[in-house]
């Protein structure tokens, strides 16, 4: 296997190291950045994880405990009814919405219900 072959070198291990670490952090941040909108932010957490986990013992546990979870979460929400599952996308929604309308409104200065009210307001 090619990473057996970097790891038997010292200076690849050590660059292999650098590189994992480097790589996965640049997905966990770029995907925790993107979390609050919508769009694929906890795929690319996940994603940083899993870059993470070809070096480093404690981010293949982190990510074992997060797919067990992810996936009993799933099977559950599955076997609820139709109802639930529209309370709970809908709870998802309006959690997301305000996220993005907080984010909106505290790191750019936009906010977007008071101008929603504005134009609704003046037209």
């Amino acid at each position: 296997m090619t990473l057996d072959l970097i790891r038997a070198n010292p200076t690849g291990r050590i660059a292999l190291k650098i590189f994992i670490a480097i790589a996965g952090a640049l997905v966990v941040t770029i995907g925790i950045a993107l979390i609050p909108l919508p769009g694929p932010g906890w795929l690319l957490v996940i994603a940083g994880l899993g870059i993470w986990a070809v070096e480093y013992h404690w981010a293949r546990r982190l990510l074992g405990f997060t797919r067990r979870h992810v996936h009993g979460w799933t099977q559950w929400v599955t076997r609820q009814s139709l109802a639930v599952r529209i309370v709970l996308g809908s709870v998802g929604l309006v959690f997301v919405g305000t996220v993005v309308w907080l984010s909106l409104k505290f790191s750019l200065g936009i906010d977007v219900v008071a101008e929603a009210m504005h134009y609704l307001a003046t037209h």
